[in-house]
């Protein structure tokens, strides 16, 4: 169910992105995202390794991975929501990078409260001046104890 993104799911993955950011931000007016689209498209997708959560022939989820180490998505289509997929798409970022940061809107608590849960630490806090609002750096690193 996990596969690599082709470009033929541009529309597609665009669609669940702009479907899920809205679910999970709605203390962001929708303008903002719907202006940033275009850079998502142009610029983070085609620079970003991503995998995506197709069921049926439909995407229902992707994670997007920059620069080795930088989740700049990870998104479930809402009404997929509960069903593992993020936790899915998760590990299977984690078994590819030993380092993974990201950067999560504070307010929205059921992602920091996934984040957690999957070994992610909060270790700075931001400010979007864009959205002005603040934001979570958070952590993740493989575990490097030597095994018993």
């Amino acid at each position: 169910m996990i596969r690599a993104w082709h470009s033929r799911d541009l529309s597609p993955l665009l669609t669940l992105w702009m479907e899920s950011t809205c679910f999970a931000h709605p203390f962001i007016d929708t303008r903002y995202w719907q202006e940033s689209e275009a850079l998502v498209r142009n610029a983070y997708l085609p620079s970003a390794k991503t995998w995506v959560w197709e069921a049926n022939g439909e995407l229902e989820g992707f994670i997007s991975v920059m620069d080795e180490q930088f989740i700049g998505a990870l998104f479930v289509r809402p009404t997929a929501i509960g069903q593992g997929i993020g936790k899915a798409l998760m590990n299977h970022v984690k078994q590819r990078f030993h380092w993974l940061s990201l950067e999560v809107y504070q307010k929205n608590e059921r992602a920091v409260k996934f984040y957690h849960a999957q070994g992610f630490r909060i270790e700075e806090s931001a400010w979007q001046e864009e959205t002005r609002h603040p934001t979570w750096i958070m952590n993740w690193q493989v575990d490097q104890r030597p095994s018993a």
